[in-house]
């Protein structure tokens, strides 16, 4: 959970700092310079340190780059404002690759679930994140700023923690269940041999 809520913090890094410097200070052009230089920052740090980049970090990158520079030339924060829509409609592309949360899940998750648990559950992902960003484009080009920011830090947030606790849930329940049917038919049969 903690490397999952790692990467969720670094993807959404840049557009996090834009708010919160655009809320504090008012001041359109100087949130978007620091939306830039913190994803140019987060990925030299990733450099530095010898982590790898991924694709999708360097469109990450791009993107930040592209909209906050539209966002400063228009004076408008709705550039900024669409780029967790184009975030969550690419991983939820990824997402729609079949057994992608597999490699995801503890051992003992892998060894209890059936398989078509973990798949299914990567499409409803896939769905939840195009329900996300579908609902921030709407809201960023019809909402005011205001709403966009709650939804973006609250919103957006809480459905997924939301989905992840569900999920935990479910498993946790699923394979428990399969645990108690493995040690019944291992005692059945330890009886009958006695």
């Amino acid at each position: 959970m903690k490397h999952a809520l790692s990467h969720l913090v670094s993807d959404f890094l840049s557009a996090l700092l834009f708010l919160a410097v655009y809320l504090a200070i008012g001041n359109i052009v100087a949130a978007a310079a620091i939306a830039i230089a913190a994803a140019v920052a987060q990925l030299a740090f990733f450099k530095f340190t010898g982590r790898s980049i991924e694709p999708m970090q360097w469109i990450s990158l791009a993107l930040v780059i592209v909209l906050s520079g539209a966002t400063m030339l228009t004076q408008s924060p709705r550039f900024v404002m669409l780029k967790p829509s184009i975030a969550h409609f690419a991983v939820a592309a990824i997402m729609l690759r079949r057994g992608w949360m597999t490699r995801y899940l503890p051992d003992i998750a892998r060894q209890n679930l059936p398989e078509r648990v973990p798949v299914a559950a990567g499409y409803v992902w896939a769905g939840l994140l195009t329900a996300i960003g579908a609902a921030n484009i709407v809201i960023a080009l019809y909402a005011d700023f205001t709403t966009w920011a709650w939804f973006v830090s609250v919103g957006a947030v809480g459905a997924k923690v939301a989905a992840f606790l569900l999920q935990y849930a479910v498993f946790r329940t699923l394979i428990r269940r399969n645990l108690q049917r493995t040690r019944a038919a291992s005692s059945d049969g330890v009886a009958i041999a006695g």
